[in-house]
């Protein structure tokens, strides 16, 4: 057996355990249930909120962390299919890079947000770490 064929061994799980050890490039949330959240600097976080805009209410962003995230564009809806469209039922979702050491929150809150006062019926509300 040659050296390199000892070696190839060694070498593959040294790879693997490099690659486990590295955090995924990016993490997604249905809901707060797993803040507060630790990401580190490169990751992209990944928010995704059930919503029906015919119905009045939007996800509103009361507070996008600037202090460790950076959004990657705006809010995305999408719907499962065409008739849910016309109903208006789907997922809201929103893309942030985590580009800067330390912590922030962010909260997003379902309202009507034209109401002078308005009343939010869900939110969303994580304090992001980011290490």
């Amino acid at each position: 057996m040659s050296p390199l064929h000892r070696l190839a061994p060694a070498v593959l799980l040294a790879l693997l355990t490099a690659c486990s050890s590295n955090p995924p490039s990016s993490l997604a949330l249905s809901d707060d249930s797993r803040c507060p959240l630790d990401l580190t600097i490169g990751q992209t976080l990944i928010v995704s909120l059930p919503s029906n805009p015919a119905s009045g209410f939007r996800w509103v962003v009361l507070d996008a962390a600037p202090e460790v995230l950076v959004p990657l564009g705006p809010e995305v809806f999408t719907t499962p299919d065409e008739e849910a469209l016309i109903a208006g039922d789907g997922i809201s979702t929103w893309r942030f890079d985590a580009t800067q050491l330390g912590e922030a929150h962010l909260h997003l809150a379902y309202q009507r947000p034209w109401e002078a006062e308005p009343t939010p019926t869900d939110a969303f509300d994580c304090r992001i770490r980011v290490k």
